[in-house]
Protein backbone atom coordinates (compact mmCIF):
# COMPACT_ATOMS: atom_id res chain seq x y z
CA UNK A 1 0.00 0.00 0.00
CA UNK A 2 1.36 3.47 -1.11
CA UNK A 3 1.33 6.31 1.49
CA UNK A 4 0.93 9.43 -0.62
CA UNK A 5 1.60 13.13 0.43
CA UNK A 6 -0.91 15.59 -0.90
CA UNK A 7 -0.13 18.91 -2.24
CA UNK A 8 -3.29 21.08 -1.79
CA UNK A 9 -2.90 24.14 -3.73
CA UNK A 10 -4.85 27.66 -2.99
CA UNK A 11 -3.58 30.63 -4.65
CA UNK A 12 -0.48 29.24 -5.29
CA UNK A 13 0.15 28.28 -1.55
CA UNK A 14 0.21 24.62 0.22
CA UNK A 15 -2.71 24.49 2.31
CA UNK A 16 -4.77 22.29 4.31
CA UNK A 17 -8.85 22.51 4.56
CA UNK A 18 -10.71 21.06 6.87
CA UNK A 19 -13.69 19.35 5.43
CA UNK A 20 -13.48 21.02 2.48
CA UNK A 21 -13.91 24.63 3.30
CA UNK A 22 -12.21 26.76 1.26
CA UNK A 23 -12.36 29.26 4.14
CA UNK A 24 -11.19 27.14 7.17
CA UNK A 25 -7.33 26.77 5.65
CA UNK A 26 -4.44 26.36 7.45
CA UNK A 27 -1.25 27.78 5.36
CA UNK A 28 2.05 25.08 5.53
CA UNK A 29 3.99 26.93 2.86
CA UNK A 30 4.63 29.52 0.49
CA UNK A 31 6.45 27.12 -1.68
CA UNK A 32 4.30 24.08 -3.30
CA UNK A 33 7.60 22.90 -4.60
CA UNK A 34 9.38 22.69 -1.62
CA UNK A 35 7.12 20.49 0.12
CA UNK A 36 7.26 18.12 -2.96
CA UNK A 37 10.83 17.86 -2.67
CA UNK A 38 10.64 17.39 0.96
CA UNK A 39 7.79 14.54 0.17
CA UNK A 40 9.69 12.95 -2.06
CA UNK A 41 12.97 12.88 -0.15
CA UNK A 42 11.15 11.37 2.55
CA UNK A 43 10.26 8.63 0.37
CA UNK A 44 6.92 9.29 -0.86
CA UNK A 45 6.61 7.23 -3.89
CA UNK A 46 3.39 9.28 -5.72
CA UNK A 47 2.14 12.65 -5.04
CA UNK A 48 -1.30 13.84 -4.28
CA UNK A 49 -2.01 16.90 -6.12
CA UNK A 50 -4.88 19.21 -5.77
CA UNK A 51 -6.36 22.40 -7.12
CA UNK A 52 -8.46 23.94 -4.78
CA UNK A 53 -8.98 27.05 -6.69
CA UNK A 54 -9.59 25.05 -9.94
CA UNK A 55 -12.27 22.51 -8.02
CA UNK A 56 -14.43 25.65 -7.68
CA UNK A 57 -13.63 27.51 -10.73
CA UNK A 58 -14.48 23.95 -12.80
CA UNK A 59 -11.53 24.86 -14.42
CA UNK A 60 -7.54 24.51 -13.39
CA UNK A 61 -6.52 27.69 -11.40
CA UNK A 62 -2.74 26.38 -10.03
CA UNK A 63 -1.20 24.77 -13.29
CA UNK A 64 1.93 26.61 -12.89
CA UNK A 65 2.78 25.30 -9.50
CA UNK A 66 1.61 22.10 -10.74
CA UNK A 67 3.76 21.79 -13.91
CA UNK A 68 6.60 23.26 -11.76
CA UNK A 69 6.39 20.56 -9.73
CA UNK A 70 6.36 17.94 -12.26
CA UNK A 71 9.37 18.83 -13.75
CA UNK A 72 10.95 18.89 -10.60
CA UNK A 73 10.15 15.36 -9.91
CA UNK A 74 9.84 13.54 -13.33
CA UNK A 75 10.45 10.20 -12.13
CA UNK A 76 7.81 10.23 -9.64
CA UNK A 77 3.98 9.66 -10.58
CA UNK A 78 1.54 12.41 -9.37
CA UNK A 79 -2.00 12.38 -9.76
CA UNK A 80 -3.77 15.92 -9.86
CA UNK A 81 -7.59 16.59 -9.28
CA UNK A 82 -9.77 19.68 -9.00
CA UNK A 83 -11.65 21.53 -12.34
CA UNK A 84 -10.43 18.44 -14.69
CA UNK A 85 -13.58 19.04 -16.67
CA UNK A 86 -12.88 18.27 -20.28
CA UNK A 87 -10.56 16.02 -22.44
CA UNK A 88 -8.32 19.39 -22.90
CA UNK A 89 -7.39 19.70 -19.32
CA UNK A 90 -6.31 16.26 -19.41
CA UNK A 91 -4.29 15.91 -22.51
CA UNK A 92 -2.69 19.45 -21.25
CA UNK A 93 -1.57 17.89 -17.84
CA UNK A 94 -0.59 14.74 -19.02
CA UNK A 95 1.87 16.68 -21.64
CA UNK A 96 3.09 19.09 -18.48
CA UNK A 97 3.78 15.52 -16.83
CA UNK A 98 0.65 14.57 -14.47
CA UNK A 99 0.45 10.75 -14.99
CA UNK A 100 -2.91 10.24 -13.33
CA UNK A 101 -5.99 13.07 -13.98
CA UNK A 102 -8.58 12.57 -11.30
CA UNK A 103 -12.38 12.86 -12.14
CA UNK A 104 -14.45 13.99 -9.58
CA UNK A 105 -17.46 16.56 -10.49
CA UNK A 106 -18.12 15.51 -13.88
CA UNK A 107 -17.74 11.96 -13.42
CA UNK A 108 -20.97 12.27 -11.45
CA UNK A 109 -22.32 15.28 -14.14
CA UNK A 110 -21.24 13.33 -17.18
CA UNK A 111 -20.33 9.95 -16.25
CA UNK A 112 -20.01 9.41 -20.12
CA UNK A 113 -17.36 11.67 -19.97
CA UNK A 114 -15.49 9.26 -17.64
CA UNK A 115 -15.44 6.50 -20.29
CA UNK A 116 -14.20 9.28 -23.24
CA UNK A 117 -11.32 9.97 -21.07
CA UNK A 118 -10.71 6.23 -20.58
CA UNK A 119 -10.96 5.45 -24.24
CA UNK A 120 -8.52 8.55 -24.99
CA UNK A 121 -5.94 8.38 -22.39
CA UNK A 122 -5.76 4.97 -21.03
CA UNK A 123 -4.42 4.20 -17.57
CA UNK A 124 -4.37 7.83 -16.95
CA UNK A 125 -7.74 8.28 -14.72
CA UNK A 126 -8.78 7.89 -11.82
CA UNK A 127 -12.33 8.85 -10.43
CA UNK A 128 -12.78 11.02 -7.34
CA UNK A 129 -15.78 10.51 -5.15
CA UNK A 130 -15.82 12.85 -2.00
CA UNK A 131 -18.55 11.53 0.32
CA UNK A 132 -20.73 13.28 3.40
CA UNK A 133 -22.53 10.04 5.17
CA UNK A 134 -21.90 7.61 2.38
CA UNK A 135 -23.39 10.45 -0.34
CA UNK A 136 -21.59 12.00 -2.72
CA UNK A 137 -20.10 15.24 -2.87
CA UNK A 138 -19.17 17.33 -6.03
CA UNK A 139 -18.61 21.01 -6.70
CA UNK A 140 -15.59 21.28 -4.25
CA UNK A 141 -17.70 19.16 -1.58
CA UNK A 142 -20.19 22.45 -1.76
CA UNK A 143 -23.10 19.87 -3.14
CA UNK A 144 -24.31 16.78 -1.75
CA UNK A 145 -25.84 14.88 -4.85
CA UNK A 146 -28.10 12.02 -3.76
CA UNK A 147 -25.73 9.60 -5.56
CA UNK A 148 -24.23 6.41 -3.39
CA UNK A 149 -20.84 6.29 -3.44
CA UNK A 150 -20.88 2.31 -4.24
CA UNK A 151 -23.40 2.80 -6.95
CA UNK A 152 -21.52 5.19 -8.70
CA UNK A 153 -18.54 3.15 -8.44
CA UNK A 154 -19.73 0.32 -9.53
CA UNK A 155 -20.66 2.54 -12.61
CA UNK A 156 -16.93 2.95 -14.09
CA UNK A 157 -15.58 -0.47 -13.17
CA UNK A 158 -15.83 -1.07 -16.85
CA UNK A 159 -14.84 2.07 -17.97
CA UNK A 160 -11.05 1.65 -17.58
CA UNK A 161 -10.40 3.66 -14.50
CA UNK A 162 -6.92 3.02 -12.86
CA UNK A 163 -8.40 3.87 -9.09
CA UNK A 164 -11.09 5.54 -7.15
CA UNK A 165 -9.82 7.77 -4.76
CA UNK A 166 -12.80 7.78 -1.58
CA UNK A 167 -12.63 10.55 0.81
CA UNK A 168 -14.84 10.65 4.22
CA UNK A 169 -15.36 14.48 3.78
CA UNK A 170 -16.34 14.63 7.31
CA UNK A 171 -12.60 13.33 8.54
CA UNK A 172 -10.95 15.38 6.12
CA UNK A 173 -8.13 17.33 7.86
CA UNK A 174 -10.27 16.94 10.82
CA UNK A 175 -7.38 14.33 12.31
CA UNK A 176 -9.92 11.87 13.55
CA UNK A 177 -8.79 8.52 11.53
CA UNK A 178 -9.77 6.98 8.74
CA UNK A 179 -13.23 5.71 8.07
CA UNK A 180 -11.94 2.18 7.78
CA UNK A 181 -15.31 0.60 7.75
CA UNK A 182 -16.40 2.90 4.51
CA UNK A 183 -13.35 2.31 2.85
CA UNK A 184 -13.52 -1.29 3.28
CA UNK A 185 -17.09 -1.64 1.85
CA UNK A 186 -15.93 0.05 -1.20
CA UNK A 187 -13.10 -1.89 -1.85
CA UNK A 188 -14.94 -5.37 -1.32
CA UNK A 189 -17.89 -3.93 -3.28
CA UNK A 190 -15.93 -3.21 -6.64
CA UNK A 191 -12.58 -4.33 -8.74
CA UNK A 192 -10.99 -1.27 -9.14
CA UNK A 193 -8.34 -0.11 -6.66
CA UNK A 194 -9.41 2.08 -4.18
CA UNK A 195 -7.05 4.93 -2.43
CA UNK A 196 -8.27 5.87 1.15
CA UNK A 197 -8.52 9.77 1.71
CA UNK A 198 -9.47 11.72 4.84
CA UNK A 199 -8.96 11.64 8.27
CA UNK A 200 -5.56 9.37 8.22
CA UNK A 201 -3.95 10.48 11.39
CA UNK A 202 -1.27 7.65 13.00
CA UNK A 203 -0.01 5.02 12.47
CA UNK A 204 -2.44 3.16 13.66
CA UNK A 205 -4.83 4.29 10.50
CA UNK A 206 -2.23 2.26 8.58
CA UNK A 207 -2.31 -0.57 10.78
CA UNK A 208 -6.15 -0.38 9.96
CA UNK A 209 -6.04 -0.08 6.43
CA UNK A 210 -3.38 -3.00 6.27
CA UNK A 211 -5.23 -5.26 8.83
CA UNK A 212 -8.67 -5.08 6.41
CA UNK A 213 -10.10 -7.99 5.15
CA UNK A 214 -9.04 -6.93 1.75
CA UNK A 215 -6.36 -6.66 -0.89
CA UNK A 216 -8.11 -3.91 -2.90
CA UNK A 217 -6.61 -0.74 -0.77
CA UNK A 218 -4.02 -0.10 -3.22
CA UNK A 219 -3.04 3.73 -0.83
CA UNK A 220 -3.94 5.93 1.43
CA UNK A 221 -3.30 9.44 0.55
CA UNK A 222 -2.26 11.78 3.82
CA UNK A 223 -2.33 15.44 4.19
CA UNK A 224 -2.41 17.43 7.45
CA UNK A 225 -1.03 14.60 9.73
CA UNK A 226 2.34 14.76 7.78
CA UNK A 227 2.41 18.50 8.23
CA UNK A 228 1.69 18.35 11.95
CA UNK A 229 3.60 15.76 12.90
CA UNK A 230 1.33 13.06 13.64
CA UNK A 231 2.61 10.58 11.34
CA UNK A 232 5.99 10.70 9.75
CA UNK A 233 5.89 10.09 6.29
CA UNK A 234 9.05 7.58 5.64
CA UNK A 235 7.97 5.27 8.86
CA UNK A 236 4.32 5.44 7.81
CA UNK A 237 5.06 3.44 4.43
CA UNK A 238 8.09 1.17 6.31
CA UNK A 239 4.98 -0.06 8.50
CA UNK A 240 2.41 -0.19 4.81
CA UNK A 241 5.79 -2.20 3.05
CA UNK A 242 5.79 -4.59 6.62
CA UNK A 243 1.91 -4.83 6.68
CA UNK A 244 0.29 -4.84 3.57
CA UNK A 245 2.01 -7.46 1.52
Amino acid sequence: MLLIPAIDLKDGKCVRLRQGRMEDDTVFSDNPVEMADRWVGEGGRRLHLVDLNGAFAGEPVNRPAIETICKAHPDTPIQVGGGIRDERTIEAYLEMGVDYCIIGTQAVREPEFVARACAAFPGHVIVGLDAKDGMVAINGWAEVTEHRVIDLARRFENDGVSAIVYTDIGRDGMMLGVNVDATVELAEAIGIPVIASGGITDLEDIRALCDAPTNNIMGAITGRAIYEGTLDLAEGQRLADVLCT
